[in-house]
């Protein structure tokens, strides 16, 4: 402490130059790293751990598929009626007519083929409905599953 009264007096302040020259080459890093990463063509997937409908949002409609090929809706007589496409379309253009907001989803069997769910969610499109969503099983079930 005695070394310290002589001459020499007790630096306060921090020096920040060191912590400017990090903060510049993180940021070189991140402006090039930056474009690498979003390459490829944009797709909206659907997510197995998505967030559930929020409870005052209105019943989907549900247009479901089964590993035969099926179709069912959750709307009509018999929900648990295999059903015509067309009466699909006609069915599910009344709903949309009376709730043009009401959302629309597909659950389909993991087994059936690719181009069947694509056949469905045309009839959907055609029957008036805007956007579609799948129906998946929470992300943990599917682990425990496997």
């Amino acid at each position: 402490m005695a070394q310290l009264s002589r001459g020499r007096r007790v630096m306060g302040e921090i020096n920040v130059v060191p912590y400017i020259d990090v903060m510049l080459v993180l940021l070189i890093i991140f402006m090039v790293t930056a474009p690498l990463l979003t390459q490829g063509v944009k797709v909206d997937l659907p997510k197995a751990g998505a967030e559930p409908l929020p409870p005052d949002a209105q019943e989907p409609l549900v247009l479901s598929i089964d590993k035969q090929g099926q179709l069912y809706l959750n709307v009509g007589g018999t929900p648990d009626a295999a059903l015509d496409e067309d009466i699909v379309a006609a069915r599910t253009a009344a709903a949309l007519r009376r709730a043009p907001e009401r959302p629309v989803l597909v659950k389909a069997d993991e087994t059936i083929p690719y181009g069947r769910v694509v056949d469905a969610m045309v009839i959907l499109q055609q029957a008036g409905a805007k956007k579609v969503g799948f129906i998946t099983d929470p992300l943990d079930q599917r682990k425990s599953k496997g």
